[in-house]
């Protein structure tokens, strides 16, 4: 199990990292039915991800000869690396220039209006259907199907996947409902540095997970 943990670590907390997500959360945690949607959200961004990773790791199960992982991960890791690369290229590409600020996405000023379905349908669409945290989930759950971690192992690895890589939603959500007055305060100031540093931040990730990737693929490749 520790080497499917040591393998998928990277890309959950990659996940973790998503600025989106939390800036989400924080949203709607301030609208009239905050906690409510707030939860929902959380929810579907939890069941998005596990979805996900449960679908990798059951088609992707199975070790190469003598337990060593098969070549197509390897490919996969190459691939994956790859696009990781781009996205930060492209990422930093529409970068807002300076002394502007980049519009929210209109759904996102929307947000007051959501009720907790169409809250839990979006923390699902921001796991599957955005390009960075899908290829991060992907990824990571490929590296535990791999591992020849054995049925428990990879069920265990891909739990604590789903639960680092949704700490992004969960530690918002954890706030307001412990936090008590402070909660408001302390969720502002997060949600406006994420806001402020989304560019930089994701560029980075993505950056520094092409550059493992690239470099694991081609080190089992050669």
């Amino acid at each position: 199990m520790g080497e499917a943990v040591g393998a998928m670590l990277v890309s959950a907390v990659g996940i973790a990292v998503s600025p989106l997500a939390l800036v989400t959360v924080v949203l709607m945690l301030a609208t009239p039915r905050g906690r409510a949607c707030g939860a929902a959200f959380t929810a579907g961004w939890v069941a998005g991800l596990a979805g996900v990773v449960a679908v990798v790791v059951l088609a992707g199960g199975g070790t190469g000869p003598g337990g060593a992982a098969p070549t197509w991960s390897s490919w996969l890791r190459l691939v994956l690396g790859a696009l990781f690369v781009l996205l930060a290229a492209k990422q930093w590409r529409d970068r807002p220039r300076e002394g502007h600020v980049a519009a929210p996405p209109e759904w996102m000023r929307a947000v007051d209006r959501f009720t907790p379905g169409r809250s839990a349908g979006l923390g699902v669409v921001l796991v599957a259907a955005n390009p960075k945290n899908l290829v991060l989930a992907v990824g990571g759950a490929a590296s535990i199907a791999t591992s020849g971690a054995g049925p428990g192992g990879e069920a265990a690895a891909g739990a604590l996947m789903v639960l680092v890589g949704s700490l992004c939603t969960l530690v918002p959500l954890g706030v307001d409902l412990l936090g008590g007055d402070r909660s408001a305060r302390v969720l502002g100031e997060w949600k406006a540095w994420m806001a402020a540093h989304n560019t930089a931040i994701t560029t980075t990730v993505l950056a520094v997970l092409g550059a493992k990737y690239l470099g694991d693929a081609l080190t089992a490749l050669a």
